[in-house]
């Protein structure tokens, strides 16, 4: 199934993605340039024409849920490319309670557009001893580290996937080592995580939140992207659940059993947040993996950023695909230059000054061994990344 994303500048021809096998794309552009849209764009194409495909967008900006409205704005544009005005169901995953998130009125008119809305809660023990010092800024080699590190793998060893913060608290509680002053600044911050409405006190699977018949966005902006880790904990958990899912499923669908576990499409705006060059993140290792081992399990992985040089070099060369929409700094031109191939007839850096305007974009195809400068087509769906007016 091919993926329709925009008509080639010069030879006024469709542009597609092959979308019958799982690909890497990466989506950048400074600020105002399309990214988002075009991020946008590939979702919808994804719901229109492939039915056994999951999607599953994160969103940091809390910009994706108006795709549940028609783009009306632009009728004229999508008649002229012989398209219509279409929405898309959404399905909302917000992390804790939505009316206490959003407000009940907010909550209420959403819901008047089409908007499903899904609670999700993470499971304290899918989270490793070394995950939850990563958490809080903890090195293991230090007493605090130390501390939360032996609470977390004895309840590990003896619960499994059943326990929970209480548990966590009570574990280091009844810890006969380390100092009073370091259990307190512990269940300090254990107890802070309540407040994040966050964790579950039942085991919850992932998967179950999830729909093939809608978009599914996960709503980062509700989390403060300054507090600790917990938007990327909450990027490493779908990712590690959605990665174990697909590789169990494979492993079936290879002997000719029957999987209810369709193919994934990750899609991730401001990637940099949770895959950054240079330093560590709870994600990121985890979207290395995905980039790297995802194809066999059908795993495919969109990434989107305003600074491409800012993301992982180890995600940037996997991606078969690349989508550059107009950039000026000399650092990410740079880094995109990098990617450049000898069937391109030129370094990347050049077909990227050429682009003009919005919505224009170099277009790199690793499978074809293709360059194309492209218009990226109108959207059906409303696109909520544009600036108030």
């Amino acid at each position: 199934m091919n993926l329709f994303i925009g008509r080639d500048k010069k030879a006024h021809e469709d542009i597609f993605i092959d979308a019958n096998k799982s690909r890497a794309i990466l989506i950048c552009g400074k600020r105002g340039s399309g990214k988002s849209y075009t991020l946008g764009n590939i979702a919808e194409e994804l719901q229109a024409n492939l039915k056994d495909v999951l999607c599953l967008i994160i969103d940091p900006m809390g910009i994706y849920w108006t795709m549940c409205n028609p783009n009306i704005d632009q009728e004229k544009v999508l008649w002229d490319w012989g398209l219509s005005a279409n929405g898309l169901k959404v399905k909302l995953l917000v992390p804790g309670d939505p009316e206490q998130r959003y407000g009940k009125d907010v909550i209420e008119l959403m819901k008047q557009r089409g908007v499903q809305f899904q609670s999700i809660r993470l499971n304290p023990s899918d989270i490793s001893p070394e995950g939850w010092c990563d958490l809080f800024n903890l090195s293991i080699n230090e007493m605090m580290g130390i501390m939360l590190y032996r609470a977390v793998q004895a309840l590990r060893k003896q619960y499994k996937n059943d326990f929970f913060i209480d548990d966590i608290i009570e574990s280091i509680n009844t810890d006969p080592k380390g100092n009073d002053k370091t259990r307190e600044a512990l269940l300090n911050r254990l107890e802070m995580t309540k407040e994040w409405d966050l964790f579950g006190t039942t085991y919850t699977y992932t998967w179950d939140a999830l729909d093939t018949n809608y978009v599914n966005i996960v709503d980062l902006s509700v989390l403060d992207p300054g507090r600790y880790g917990i938007r990327n904990l909450v990027v490493s958990m779908f990712c590690r659940d959605l990665f174990t899912k697909r590789v169990s499923a494979r492993r079936r669908e290879e002997l000719g059993l029957s999987s209810d576990t369709p193919r994934v499409w990750l899609m991730i705006d401001e990637a940099h947040q949770f895959a950054p060059s240079g330093k560590s993140t709870l994600s990121k290792e985890l979207l290395i993996r995905w980039v790297k081992e995802g194809r066999q399990p059908g795993l495919s992985l969109v990434v989107a950023s305003q600074q491409p040089s800012a993301i992982d070099h180890e995600v940037l060369s996997q991606c078969d695909i690349i989508l550059s929409h107009k950039i000026t700094t000399k650092e990410d031109i740079d880094s995109l230059n990098k990617l450049s191939q000898d069937y391109m007839g030129g370094e990347l850096k050049t077909y990227i000054r050429n682009i003009k305007g919005n919505g224009e974009a170099v277009m790199v195809d690793d499978e074809n061994e293709s360059v194309n400068m492209i218009q990226v087509r109108p959207r059906r769906s409303k696109h909520g990344g544009g600036e108030s007016k």
